[in-house]
């Protein structure tokens, strides 16, 4: 007895969407391609309607009932659907945290150091946790840890935000900073110097009017005769052709 439907194994391995002949289903209730639904159909009037119009029967939802299903290009499916993901993955960034150590007699040099990587990591979408650590008798004058903290938080304020104020634990001070919305949050310094210099680089030559790598540069005619030396060592040469007279010549 021949199956009405083609068996499982019949279907793409790690293909999640069913399309046209694959769908396991006797009535699916249809989209049309402007987004209206049309009702319910059988999966063969459903599959005709499709052919139709020169599309695909998709199905967007296997565990409705009964299952529904698109009229739509198939490869333009697939390309929405990929470009929501990558549009989720961008979010996902929120949930990594970056690290970022501090101490209380910190260099300012790699305290600014320490600042670009954390206005990095949130402009790209990242937690930053920053921890001070303090060591041997620091603990003994532990508000300059907290002023540091402070000071790199003050810094951040553009770009991030506090999850809590900043808290003792053991031997060190801790604190979270969460990625301001992007409508909110300045622009990453290093990215906007990038464009700035890019867009207010010219070159020489061409400032002069001429082009990048014309040998006639500043300001200097095409049909200039050269320039003489100062101290030529062929100045002196005879270079007019001198004519010998033949034996026998008078």
């Amino acid at each position: 007895m021949s199956r009405p439907f083609p068996s499982r194994s019949s279907f793409p391995q790690g293909s999640a969407v069913r399309v046209n002949g694959k769908i396991r289903a006797r009535e699916v209730r249809v989209i049309g391609t402007d987004g209206q639904q049309l009702g319910v159909f059988p999966l063969a009037d459903a599959i005709n309607m499709a052919r139709a119009k020169g599309v695909d029967l998709v199905e967007v939802a296997a565990t409705a009932n009964p299952p529904v299903c698109r009229l739509v290009d198939f490869g333009k499916y697939r390309y929405e659907q990929a470009k929501k993901e990558k549009e989720a993955r961008k979010h996902q960034h929120a949930n990594k945290v970056k690290e970022v150590q501090l101490s209380p007699q910190i260099d300012p040099h790699d305290f600014g150091v320490k600042l670009a990587h954390a206005i990095d990591f949130l402009c790209e979408e990242m937690k930053v946790k920053v921890t001070l650590r303090f060591r041997g008798r620091e603990m003994a004058h532990k508000e300059f840890g907290f002023q540091q903290v402070e000071k790199f938080a003050k810094e951040l304020a553009p770009y991030g935000h506090l999850d809590a104020p900043a808290k003792l634990v053991g031997r060190g001070i801790t604190v979270m900073f969460s990625p301001l919305p992007r409508n909110k949050r300045a622009k990453n310094p290093r990215q906007a110097e990038g464009h700035d210099s890019e867009k207010g680089h010219e070159p020489e030559n061409e400032a002069h009017g001429g082009k990048a790598g014309h040998p006639l540069q500043s300001g200097i005619a095409a049909n200039a005769p050269p320039p003489a030396f100062s101290n030529n060592p062929f100045a002196k040469l005879d270079m007019n052709p001198r004519q010998e007279s033949l034996p026998g010549e008078s």
